[in-house]
């Protein structure tokens, strides 16, 4: 009787957990009007089509064709471009959710040019952030995914890329591994730029990056 009553509430608390994703979820797909470009990094955007979303131009060498919405692409190191990313969506108007990160860089987003208005952040996704991230595609364009360290087996990837693709929403997967995925990137640092002449001194205000990238989706548009 205990066990199953544990289960019970159990099951009623990730039901409301949900609910509630929902309504965030709503809120922020919700809001309309102009988007707003911030900053001066209009110029640093890829124009925008209905098949792909806006990147950074850091990443215009290594993505031939901008980034296939729908796809599950998998970061390693910087973690500064995946908040570059989420400059570029929301500053063209798109909505971004970020998954299992409380300790987001929102500030940074903001000099970068992001729209927190169109961004919902879920710092602590609970024991099942792959399950948070397949609710969220509803009414996002992408969606920035920690993982904890975790690696999402095919057998479970399968049915969450089927949902991106059929949503339109780009996955992109950060502190983990995600098998199958069709675009692996991999950042580093390689610089900074400050404020001040002087070596040593002055605030950082721009992080330079090395970026690379492969997989299936590289590759076919490459041979295309």
């Amino acid at each position: 009787m205990t066990a199953m009553l544990a289960s019970e509430e159990h099951q009623h608390n990730r039901a409301e957990q949900l609910k509630q994703l929902r309504k965030q979820m709503a809120a922020v797909s919700g809001k309309v009007g102009s988007p707003r470009r911030g900053h001066a990094h209009v110029d640093d955007l890829l124009p925008e089509s209905e098949a792909r979303l806006p990147v950074p131009q850091l990443l215009a060498a290594v993505l031939p064709d901008a980034l296939p919405r729908g796809a599950v692409a998998v970061l390693t190191g910087a973690r500064s471009l995946s908040l570059s990313m989420v400059a570029a969506v929301t500053a063209a108007g798109g909505n971004v959710a970020i998954v299992g990160q409380p300790d987001v860089g929102l500030l940074a987003a903001t000099e970068m040019g992001a729209d927190l208005s169109r961004l919902a952040v879920i710092p602590d996704p609970g024991t099942d952030p792959v399950e948070v991230a397949a609710v969220l595609m509803d009414g996002m364009d992408l969606i920035v995914l920690a993982l904890g360290g975790r690696s999402v087996p095919m057998t479970r990837a399968r049915a969450v890329v089927a949902r991106a693709q059929q949503k339109g929403c780009t996955l992109l997967v950060t502190d983990g591994d995600w098998q199958g995925a069709s675009i692996r990137l991999k950042a580093r640092v390689s610089g900074y730029e400050t404020t001040s002449d002087e070596p040593g001194f002055g605030r950082i205000n721009k992080v330079r990056l090395e970026v690379c990238a492969a997989g299936r989706a590289i590759r076919r548009a490459r041979a295309g």
